[in-house]
């Protein structure tokens, strides 16, 4: 099922044995719960880009190299839609979106220029990057990131990683087309939280992430205002029967 996800772009004759997908998937959910390094990269301007100041909000990081004919650029143009879906539900100023070139020799800021205009991406919460061999390999190393070089490129899964606030791998999302709610779903999770803090902020996140709802009939997410008005019943409700509970204990302590 997963073979479909390999990037093969030699001839048979002088390929290199491919990867195992079970044994890359496996090494990436490994890596689940693991906080990346805090590493300097170079963005496609040439100027430093240090992953530890995207602490504060989610991160979705895209690896590619800018070379690739094949899987690399359909499957930025997915990310891309699917990004653009999650700006329209969330908010483009909730989360940031990294694209890494792990083709450290090559990928220069150049090439990451010609990629990202080619690609069109354009988003101001999108930034595109890379590094020297010793931290792309560390980087890739913390994301449970397997490839292999052969050639005339790199044989490798299609991964998405989404990292949390602190910088935590939340979830990994294989293929070139992944379907959207396995992209969403996990968004949603670390951009809203998935405790509620009883702040007002914190009640309207957790109202949003329960009622942003995938539609399959047009394939795009939507607020589901019948859950709105629950959710806002429900809240009122606890809101009066918390103060019924308090009054009923002013009450008593003061008899």
């Amino acid at each position: 099922m997963l073979a479909h996800l390999l990037v093969a772009p030699v001839s048979a004759a002088a390929a290199s044995p491919q990867l195992d997908p079970a044994a890359t998937v496996a090494k990436g959910t490994q890596a689940l719960g693991r906080a990346i390094g805090n590493y300097t990269l170079v963005d496609m301007k040439g100027a430093a880009l240090a992953l530890r100041d995207y602490r504060g909000k989610p991160l979705v990081i895209s690896l590619v190299y800018t070379a690739c004919s094949s899987v690399c650029p359909p499957t930025t143009q997915h990310v891309i839609d699917a990004v653009n879906e999650a700006g329209r539900m969330i908010g483009l100023d909730r989360f940031n979106v990294l694209t890494v070139g792990f083709d450290a020799r090559n990928d220069t800021p150049v090439r990451l220029t010609q990629f990202a205009s080619t690609q069109g991406i354009k988003l101001p919460n999108w930034r595109v990057a890379s590094a020297d061999p010793a931290t792309i390999e560390a980087l890739l190393g913390d994301l449970g990131f397997s490839y292999r070089a052969v050639a005339g490129g790199f044989d490798h899964l299609t991964q998405t990683t989404i990292l949390d606030r602190e910088g935590r791998i939340y979830r990994h999302v294989y293929g070139e087309e992944f379907p959207l709610q396995m992209f969403m779903e996990p968004l949603k999770d670390v951009v809203y939280g998935t405790t509620t803090s009883f702040t007002f902020s914190g009640i309207v996140d957790r109202i949003k992430f329960i009622c942003t709802a995938y539609d399959p009939g047009a394939g795009r997410y939507r607020i589901d205002y019948g859950l709105v008005f629950g959710s806002v019943i429900a809240a009122f409700s606890l809101l009066v029967m918390g103060g019924l509970i308090l009054r009923e204990w002013f009450r008593s302590a003061h008899a």
